[in-house]
């Protein structure tokens, strides 16, 4: 038989007979790249099929009644990380596939060594197709901990990588990264859309075979999306994605998708000369940090997961220069913040369109709670007006098109987790229920927006 010329999508690596300049399935341009299939026999097929599918050919496998399945919780290993372990919902699940990415330099391959290190007991083989094992050593030595029970193994070719797992059967095993392994059975060039899809599925079929989970560090493109094919981010059961900014010492590692767990969990660390430190409370660390009379900040009570964090909001209105007026965001949705200002000039009469408008989220955090609209629009009155916010209030609530101010979910435990802080006053919907009476903090209910400004701004605070 004659090698096969298929074209695959890059983007969401869909398979095609001809060229095309737009993919029907993803409707993007220019994203078609030309691969040649070696032919195989009707079993390779097969195996090709049941490698993606997951399942373990000739077992004589045969329907089941689903009273009859088992339903106890999958077996779970311990990461000795508690950020990791909570994130992963309470340990990494024993034949698991999990992807982790990232953008570069900001801790994908730090992490992923730190977990052998900082778990001697488990049996890890890491194997590396990006470094050598003297780079890897040498990031060992920085990073300190045990590394007694952790194998180094330099290889890019997985058939290689699997006959040496088969052999030494670790407790777990991490790949760094899926873009540099190519298998012998397709022929194309390594990171290509083909050969990734093979290597996770061979990777998929090892962990369900034998029960070692498996830790992928992935690529990301210039969109901060997975590189490669989206089949990708179907195959593998977890995926987390390191979120941040690299000049920055905070990093935020969130759950997108987790077959085992919540997928609305997030784990912070702080990047410090000796690897990442966990932040077992970020609260601490994102609230404000100078001297109190500033004007232009505000403290948001945000939920992210099952975790309430209190940051600061930071703003800055001035007359635009130019004719056109500019508004920035980091951290937030810039077209969420143009409907707040929208909002603020035509529902509370506050002039803000020849003005501009720049809001930075601390810590380099990127938000999208809606709960933190009210800090944002008191941190840009704060800042218009220039009249400082004391720095014992925060605030948490929704704002509409209309100018009302909206309850936000768990609105209890965000006002417990400002109480324990030392927080004074947290301003809520007057709209929210709470189920109990916080201690060491009033709570100011407020409607709308112009009733949030007399209360904050004319309630003898200032």
């Amino acid at each position: 038989m004659k090698e096969k010329t298929v074209w695959f999508c890059n983007n969401c690596g869909n398979e095609y007979s001809k060229w095309m300049g737009r993919c029907p399935a993803c409707g993007e341009w220019n994203t078609m790249t030309e691969q040649k299939i070696t032919p195989a026999s009707s079993s390779g097929s097969l195996r090709r099929s049941s490698l993606r599918s997951g399942s373990v050919p000739g077992e004589g496998r045969k329907p089941r009644k689903l009273s009859e399945i088992d339903s106890t919780s999958e077996a779970r290993v311990s990461l000795n990380n508690e950020e990791v372990d909570r994130i992963l919902g309470g340990g990494i699940v024993e034949g698991s596939l999990v992807l982790i990415g990232g953008e570069p330099g900001i801790g994908k391959s730090t992490l992923s060594l730190q977990i052998p290190l900082g778990c001697p007991s488990l049996k890890t083989l890491y194997v590396t197709g990006e470094e050598s094992e003297r780079q890897v050593k040498m990031r060992a030595d920085r990073l300190g901990g045990d590394a007694s029970n952790c194998r180094i193994y330099s290889e890019t070719l997985i058939e290689n990588v699997l006959e040496q797992a088969r052999a030494d059967l670790p407790d777990l095993m991490i790949v760094d990264s899926v873009q540099t392994m190519f298998t012998e059975s397709v022929d194309s060039t390594p990171g290509s859309v083909s050969q990734i899809k093979e290597v996770a599925a061979v990777l998929l079929r090892f962990a369900k075979e034998t029960g070692v989970p498996v830790i992928l560090i992935g690529h990301i493109t210039k969109e901060g999306s997975i590189a490669g094919p989206k089949i990708l981010e179907h195959i593998v059961d977890v995926v987390l994605q390191f979120e941040g900014e690299n000049r920055g010492p905070y990093r935020v590692l969130r759950s997108i998708k987790n077959r085992f767990g919540s997928t609305s969990e997030l784990a912070v660390f702080e990047m410090t000369g000796k690897g990442l430190r966990q932040v077992s409370n970020p609260s601490e660390l994102l609230i404000p940090m100078h001297e109190e009379g500033l004007s232009g900040t505000a403290v948001a009570a945000m939920l992210d997961g099952t975790r309430p964090f209190l940051f600061e909001v930071q703003a800055l209105v001035s007359s635009a220069v130019y004719g056109t007026a500019q508004r920035s965001a980091t951290g937030f949705d810039t077209r969420r913040l143009n409907m707040l200002l929208s909002v603020l000039e035509r529902r509370a009469g506050f002039k803000l369109a020849q003005k501009d408008v720049f809001l930075n989220m601390a810590g380099g955090l990127r938000v999208s709670d809606p709960a933190c609209d009210m800090a944002v629009v008191c941190a840009v009155l704060s800042s218009n007006f220039d009249l400082p916010i004391p720095a014992d209030y925060c605030f948490a609530g929704e704002i509409g098109l209309s100018g009302e101010i909206r309850p936000v979910a768990q609105a209890d435990r965000r006002v417990a987790e400002a109480a324990r802080l030392g927080f004074k006053k947290i301003f809520i919907s007057s709209f929210a229920s709470l189920e109990g009476k916080a201690k060491g903090i009033e709570i100011v209910k407020v409607a709308d927006v112009p009733a949030l400004v007399r209360k904050l701004f004319q309630g003898g605070n200032q």
